[in-house]
């Protein structure tokens, strides 16, 4: 079963790596191709925190599964909102 450090070290490592992506996607919006690097890692940020909710989720609790869930979703959209959008 997780912990509830564990679960709230994983959202707080999502948390960060949603702020990370949301100012590469900013910067990619405002200077186009000029920072390829960091918005290709920030997309491969993204890809490992969602893996890791998913392996979290499962030996989560329901609740902490519904939290995580949330989470996944914040990510995915982020992420989909990255690769759609031209930088």
């Amino acid at each position: 079963m997780a912990t509830r450090d564990s679960v709230q070290q994983l959202m707080q490592q999502c948390e960060e790596v949603i702020e990370f992506a949301n100012m590469q996607f900013k910067d990619g919006q405002m200077q186009e191709h000029y920072n390829d690097q960091d918005y290709a890692k920030a997309l491969a940020h993204i890809e490992q925190a969602y893996n890791d909710l998913m392996t979290m989720s499962l030996s989560a609790t329901d609740a902490q599964r519904e939290e995580l869930h949330r989470m996944r979703l914040q990510l995915q959209q982020l992420q989909n909102q990255m690769i759609i959008t031209p930088h």
